[in-house]
Order: structure tokens, then sequence, then C-alpha cells
């Protein structure tokens, strides 16, 4: 089973820590959509029989700036040009403050079955120094309009880590994100990506992050308060509700196949362990529409991988997600992950990061919260 993502590259504001590529300005959106749409024709000649798609995100930027007519003309050229599951996972990030009742209901008739909102915080505060457009009331109130518009699958991101946050701030946030009964929360630390406002504002000294062992401090408080809430942990960030993982993200950690449509996308095809390649889009509409205009691929560069490269990322992978499948890790790559890597899985299994059970090596809680290091020992 693959997957297919649209990086929707239109924002109303940049928030102030994101490295994902968007742009404020819209004039171009026409061209771009009209650019999208024969990619997506152009890539379905060589993959359109080779995969069935379970999956389609809808990523940016900003997603919900679409209109439900521009994004029925996207899901018409999928269907079209590829086969997609009839039951297919379909995700649309929002954020709140871009969409009302009617939209939402337009998006879900159209088959949109998950959504996901970037809410991040639930302090006037914090969505502040973000420069998130929304306010707290909006960001309850559009969850609430998305049950009214049918949607029973509905994620709330947060960020935990900020400035001067406090563990009784975080605690807040997680409480009212509680409140509003999402079936999936992804909850990620503040991280200060190179060429965004926020790295300025670090180097210049007029923000200070907070220091790592509070960082370690606040993502242990998210991992109990998420237990006690009931969501399970099935990746480093990523909180469910039982049977409400996402089936997107997932493919993305178990090296399923997939193709990315928009600038700066990804995409990824593996045929076996002895054949796999990822390529990327141009991070610049104006490039990545001129190319489709010439009639060729806005491919800004592409990597072949390595048995040991397909090994590693596996490796990787699979303990920041739900484990590593023994059996069928030990048949594509040829040897018995017990005994290339007893001393290290041994002492780990000691330590309570790691477990064995049902063919899944998989970490523990504690496991997740020193993922980097353990996956590097194995690397």
């Amino acid at each position: 089973m693959g997957s297919l993502y649209i990086h929707i590259p239109y924002c109303d504001t940049k928030c102030v820590y994101c490295d994902f590529y968007s742009i404020e300005n819209h004039e171009s959106k026409k061209e771009f959509l009209n650019s999208l749409l024969k990619e997506i024709s152009i890539v379905a000649q060589t993959y359109s029989k080779q995969d069935i798609f379970e999956t389609i995100f809808f990523g940016g930027g900003t997603p919900s700036l679409l209109s439900p007519n521009e994004l029925e003309s996207i899901l018409l050229s999928l269907n079209n040009n590829f086969t997609v599951s009839e039951n297919a996972e379909i995700t649309l990030e929002a954020n709140p403050g871009t969409v009302n009742l009617e939209k939402l209901k337009s998006y879900r008739s159209l088959g949109v079955n998950r959504i996901s909102f970037g809410v991040q915080s639930f302090h006037e505060d914090e969505l502040k120094f973000l420069s998130r457009i929304h306010s707290v009331d909006q960001a309850r109130d559009t969850v609430n309009l998305s049950r009214k518009a049918g949607f029973d699958n509905l994620n709330i991101d947060l960020m935990f880590s900020l400035p001067k946050q406090t563990e009784q701030k975080l605690k807040y946030s997680l409480n009212e994100a509680f409140q509003l009964s999402p079936e999936h929360i992804s909850a990620y630390s503040l991280i200060i990506e190179p060429n965004t406002p926020l790295f300025n504002l670090v180097k210049n000294k007029i923000v200070s992050p907070l220091p790592p062992d509070d960082d370690a401090d606040l993502y242990k408080v998210t991992l109990e308060e998420m237990e006690k809430n009931g969501f399970h942990q099935y990746e480093v960030s990523n909180f469910c509700k039982s049977g409400f993982h996402s089936k997107h993200n997932s493919n993305y950690w178990n090296h399923s196949n997939y193709l990315g449509f928009g600038p700066s996308a990804h995409s990824f095809w593996k045929i076996n362990s002895n054949n796999a390649k990822r390529w990327w889009n141009h991070r610049n509409i104006t490039q990545y529409c001129n190319d489709i205009s010439n009639g060729i691929l806005p491919i800004t560069s592409s990597e072949q991988l390595t048995t040991k490269e397909l090994l590693q990322e596996s490796l990787f992978l699979g303990f920041r997600s739900q484990g590593i499948e023994v059996k069928s890790f030990n048949k594509e790559y040829g040897f018995d992950i017990f005994t290339k890597y007893s001393s290290n899985i041994n002492r780990y299994i000691q330590e309570n990061l790691m477990m064995f059970e049902n063919n899944m090596l998989r970490l523990t809680q504690q496991g997740y919260m020193v993922c980097d290091s353990i996956s590097e020992s194995f690397l």
C-alpha cells in the first residue's frame, strides 16, 4: 500500500518557527493549481499501476486555504490517475480561523475523513509568540464546528518546550485539548530550525530556548498526561485513542512507497532492499511552475539508497514509531537482529528502555525519551 502527499504552499502569515516551504503571496495560486494537476498526470504515467494508495494527505502551508472547488479538482485528479483505495484515509491540515461550518461540511462531503488542526497552544501569549493567526476561543470553536460537519477522526497539534513554558502551562494546554475529545494528538518539542525568524531571535539573544533538561522534563509530563487520559503513544510525538493512529504517517515510518506533489514535496519508492530511491521537488513555486509548463518534472535532486542506508533508516524509523517486526526485518536484510545487536538489545531490555513481544522489538515509554541515542548506538 502507498501514500499520496500534496503540498499546498500558501499561508496567511508565516509562523516564526516554521521551516516548511510556504509563501504569503497568493497571486500564483491559479497557476500553481494548474501545474499541480499536470504534475499528477505526468507522474501517473510511471507509477499509476504500481501500487494501491491507501492514504492522501494535504499538508503545507495551510491546505484549508483551498476552496472546496479547488480541493475537489485535486481529489478528482488523484482518483482519475491512481488506484486509490475505496476506504482511503484522506487527511487535510487546517488552521483555526481559516474555515467555517459550510467549508468544513464541503470538505467532508468531498471525502476528507480526517482533519488535523494546528492549534499548538491554549495560551494567548504562546500563540502570539508563535505568530499563530487564531485565538484560543477560535481553536475551540473550530474543533467543535468540525464535529458538526461530520468529522469523527480529528487531530490536534500541540507544541511544548516553548521559551519560559512551565509544567503548569503545558498541563493546561494538554487538558484543554483533552476536553475537546480528539481522537489523535501530535505533541512536538519546539525545534530551532535554521533559516527561520526564531533562529535569528535566538542567535541575537532576544529569545532564550529552554535548557535540554527542562525540555526532557516537559516531554515526560506530556507522556504521563497522555497515558492518564487514554492516549496510546505509537511514535515519539504521536498519541491516539485505540484505532486512530495516522495511517499516512505510519506509512512513512514503515518504509511504504509515497509520492509527493507540489513545491518541496518528497517522494520515496522502494522495490526491494536493493532498489530504492528518494527524490524531492524545487523549494520555489516559480521554478516549480516553470518546469511543469515546459513538460518536465520539477525535481531538484534525488538519491539512490543503498541497502545499508535502508537498513539504518528501518532501524531509526522503527525505533521512533511502533517498533521493528523482527521476522520481516530478518528476512529482508538477511541476518538475525538479535544476533547482530545482542549486546545493545539485551542492555536496553534490562534497563526497561526496550521490549520484545508479539515479534515486535520496540521502545518503552522511557526508551522514547532517549530514542535518538538508542538509534545512534545501533547505527
